[in-house]
């Protein structure tokens, strides 16, 4: 006869038993915890990863109309060069042709 285990009984402690029961309940209730955090984790991975490809789809998109407005640009550039260089010389062709007619030149701005 075991002296503890009868004390133990009237003195209301638990027996190794019941306590490796209540440990027992104790891992199966953090492990459920757990996995519930997991899940969340992983839709909240899921959820990041979808929008990070949703930003990049509309980053390629802005890249792609930003390219076609800076050919636009370089086109209307090239149009001015070309538009500035025709007025430089027909100003200067202007200023000839005063000249050999005589008239005195006036200057354009």
């Amino acid at each position: 006869m075991n002296i503890d285990e009868d004390t133990c009984e009237w003195l209301g402690l638990p027996t190794p038993l019941e306590m490796y029961k209540q440990h027992c309940l104790i891992l199966e209730n953090e492990i459920k915890e757990l996995n519930l955090q997991l899940r969340k984790a992983r839709a909240d991975v899921f959820c990041i990863s979808q929008t990070l490809l949703d930003v990049q789809a509309k980053n390629a998109e802005f890249a792609g109309y930003l390219r076609e407005r800076g050919a636009e640009a370089a086109a209307m550039r090239k149009e001015i060069a070309e538009l500035t260089t025709s007025k430089n010389f027909d100003r200067r062709e202007l200023a000839e042709l005063r000249q050999r007619v005589g008239r005195p030149t006036v200057k354009l701005s």
